[in-house]
């Protein structure tokens, strides 16, 4: 057999198998894995206390979030230092629904995302160290620190675009493509540095309790 005949038909091989493959996948469907409900988050993360009831969205917000859970939740230290804390969560994200970004909703609510970064975040609990995103956000007078990543599946990165390969990866390799967007905000009392810290602080508490919540 020619070369040329060899790899026509090596191709027709693959292309038969991955259709193959990919049928399979449609017929099975999404896998569930077992999970609690966010508003079980607890309500006490190291120094941080939850301040008042969960916050929830109307009803046209959330028919554009398209979450399957959230929790927009405030916390507080003792000194009266403040943090808000939002997780969504997306069983799947075949069928069109998947995460908000804040690059993409935040402008169209009148705040301006500046100085843009990557940190890292050390969990409290010791596990390795993970990166995620860091803004300056303003409207009008208002300045905030906004820590945010991505999570799901046993990863939690900073990039929207590995987190998308990971998804499709994920979705062919065992059928799940559930995760969410976590993003802590603290509002700059005295300086950029201070609120950062604190942003970084709650991210590093709350991120050993997600598991639960967005399962490994």
């Amino acid at each position: 057999m020619k070369t040329r005949d060899r790899q026509f038909w090596m191709l027709v091989v693959l292309l038969v198998a991955g259709g193959a493959v990919v049928h399979f996948w449609e017929r099975a469907g999404e896998a569930r894995v077992p999970r609690s409900a966010l508003r079980e988050l607890p309500a006490s993360l190291g120094e941080w206390s939850q301040r008042r009831s969960d916050v929830r969205f109307d009803p046209a917000t959330e028919a554009v979030l398209k979450a399957d859970d959230y929790v927009l939740r405030d916390y507080a230290l003792a000194d009266g230092r403040t943090a808000s804390l939002y997780v969504g969560y997306y069983a799947s994200q075949r069928a069109g629904a998947t995460y908000h970004s804040p690059l993409n909703c935040m402008p169209g609510s009148g705040w301006i995302l500046s100085d843009p970064a990557v940190i890292r975040v050390q969990p409290a609990d010791g596990s390795p160290a993970f990166e995620a995103n860091r803004y300056v956000i303003q409207n009008a007078s208002e300045r905030h620190a906004l820590v945010y990543w991505y999570q799901g599946r046993g990863r939690a990165v900073a990039s929207e675009y590995w987190d998308k390969f990971y998804t499709a990866w994920d979705s062919m390799r065992s059928r799940r493509s559930d995760g969410a967007m976590v993003r802590v905000v603290v509002p700059m009392r005295r300086s950029e540095e201070e609120a950062m810290g604190l942003a970084a602080e709650l991210a590093a508490r709350v991120s050993p309790e997600l598991p639960r919540f967005v399962p490994n």
